[in-house]
């Protein structure tokens, strides 16, 4: 029995640390794509596609983009919002500064290496108390 749970818990510390590193490098690599997103005040107005919010960028030209399902349902009722765009691209916009796809991986990469850390160091213990 005891060398089934070394053996579970040097697949899980192994598994749990390297796939952690591995997608701790796939977050920092889709973070330096996702580019630099700049906070402004948006308005938001009625259109025949849809809602739209328009804003200034940091050149002073005006931008548009057309709101998703889940951004109006967000923002309804509202007339102005605080949004962030994209840095050197013209109509991109959301609602979060930070990407939700880098904040699910960095979540995952770190979950994965405190297990990996926790059966390491459980793996220590048992070594330990086993003498």
């Amino acid at each position: 029995m005891d060398n089934a749970l070394d053996a579970v818990l040097e697949i899980f510390s192994w598994v749990g640390l390297g796939l952690g590193a591995v997608l701790a490098g796939l977050a920092l690599v889709l973070y330096l794509f996702d580019g630099t997103w700049l906070p402004t005040r948006a308005v938001i107005e009625d259109a025949e596609s849809g809602r739209l919010v328009r804003w200034f960028d940091e050149d002073g030209e005006v931008n548009e983009a057309r709101l998703s399902r889940e951004q109006e349902h967000a923002l309804v009722g509202k007339g102005m919002a605080d949004i962030f765009y994209r840095r050197g691209y013209r109509g991109r916009m959301r609602l979060t500064q930070g990407s939700p796809a880098v904040r699910a991986v960095g979540l995952l990469a770190a979950g994965l290496a405190g297990l990996g850390l926790l059966t390491l160091i459980t793996s220590w213990v048992l070594l330990f108390v086993r003498g």
